[in-house]
């Protein structure tokens, strides 16, 4: 415990996780009193898993309907929303669905989410990024994750690329957290090595950064009475110290054997952990760097977590030394000082991102020198993460990581040039 906190923590309503648990849910949805829903997912879904097939049969017997909306794609678009919203409508001929599922990964899981709050009006998605109105009612959310990593299944926000400027924007809303979070560890067993690293090393980043990001009671939450992110506490540190602990243990291993049940089940677990941790204590320069590389090269969310995670927690090392020796200790790793301790495990985990076959630079991305001013004062533009960065000077802090981590380089400490070139940023 410390005393200081000041904690406003929203799980989902119900957490429900174990190997085929996800037939539980028709009956559990029938319990609620819901009987017309839209499930979210994706052709593969439909055409290469019995998944979807055996949910809408079951739930029918229960006198549940259900709309299989199954154009999901990867990052969802504001205009495919839009599209989704609109098509769904016109399906339900004027019906009102009174729950939503998603099936997938945290892409479907967002589009869910979005279409939860334009569904029941048909409005733009765009209209709520601003924040939702004690008027603005969402759909019930049902999130059956497919993968062990983004945690989407626990958060208050729909990430959506805005095509308009190749940006991601965010609806945000704690009515948004899903109603039932299923976690199903058998919906991961057939993940392929690429899916199963970039969503394992999401969860490890989910985990860290919010173990080491800005204290509740330093948080702005702007006066908001329903904050969706509120900083680290004593109880998000908990699920973010245990996440942190079931990667250590099975990151690696569920990458290198598919087909390992245990490790697989793990990184279930640490996924949930992780996002219980920073659904409330919110992310900062990880995320916000990653976002502006991922609008250059649109690869992977958790590529470009990957590629950014050492050099970012090597920017907080000063800040937060005994917070660095205890995930240093997770992983078995114990420096002669803290100084030591700290460079070995951002010196580990870049190591730990190559063995999971994702690049260690931003070179290697194919992000270009020329371009570095503009994606340090891109990633600053996420001034929800920025702000949540626990260092005196944010803007030095950005520019420093994305130097290193274009040039893949730890231990390069700012100078006098390097603090010039921030008069541009």
């Amino acid at each position: 415990m410390r005393t200081e906190d000041l904690i406003h923590f929203c799980p989902p309503g119900r957490l429900i996780i174990g190997a085929g648990s996800r037939a539980q849910l028709s009956g559990l949805v029938a319990h609620l009193g819901y009987r017309k829903g839209v499930l979210v997912t994706d052709r593969f879904f439909v055409e290469s898993t019995p998944w979807v097939d055996e949910y809408v049969k079951s739930a029918s017997l229960l006198g549940i309907e259900t709309f299989v909306f199954d154009a999901g794609e990867p990052d969802p678009t504001t205009t495919l929303c839009d599209r989704a919203t609109q098509s769904v409508r016109a399906a339900l001929e004027g019906e009102a669905p009174d729950h939503v599922i998603a099936l997938g990964g945290g892409s479907n899981i967002d589009l869910a989410k979005a279409l939860c709050i334009t569904l029941p009006s048909g409005r733009p998605v765009r209209e709520f990024v601003g924040g939702l109105t004690s008027e603005d009612k969402p759909l019930p959310l049902i999130a059956l994750p497919t993968t062990a990593g983004t945690g989407s299944e626990a958060t208050p926000g729909a990430i959506l690329l805005d095509p308009d400027n190749a940006t991601k924007v965010a609806v945000m809303d704690n009515s948004l957290r899903p109603q039932i979070a299923l976690i199903d560890p058998e919906f991961t067993y057939t993940c392929p090595p690429r899916v199963t690293a970039d969503a394992g090393i999401d969860a490890l980043t989910h985990a860290i950064e919010s173990y080491l990001t800005l204290d509740s009671a330093q948080y702005d939450r702007n006066g908001h009475a329903d904050p969706g992110y509120s900083g680290r506490s004593s109880l998000t540190m908990l699920f973010a110290r245990e996440a942190i602990s079931l990667c250590a243990r099975f990151l690696k291993r569920s990458y290198d054997h598919g087909d390992d049940v245990e490790a697989r089940t793990g990184m279930c677990y640490a996924s949930i952990y992780a996002a219980l941790s920073y659904g409330s204590a919110g992310l900062n320069a990880v995320h916000g760097i990653a976002y502006a590389v991922a609008g250059i090269t649109h690869r992977s969310h958790g590529t470009t977590n990957a590629v950014v995670l050492p050099y970012a927690i090597e920017a907080l090392s000063p800040h937060r030394p005994v917070e660095m020796v205890e995930i240093a200790q997770i992983f078995g790793i114990c420096g002669e000082n803290l100084e030591d301790t700290s460079r070995e495990l951002c010196e580990f985990l870049r190591d730990l991102v190559a063995d999971l076959g994702i690049p260690t630079n931003l070179r290697d991305l194919g992000i270009e020198e020329a371009s570095l001013d503009s994606l340090t004062r891109d990633g600053l533009a996420v001034t929800r993460l920025a702000k949540s960065f626990p260092v005196p000077d944010v803007a030095q802090a950005y520019s420093r990581i994305v130097r290193n981590a274009f040039h893949g380089e730890l231990g390069k400490l700012p100078t006098e040039a390097h603090h010039k070139q921030l008069d541009h940023i």
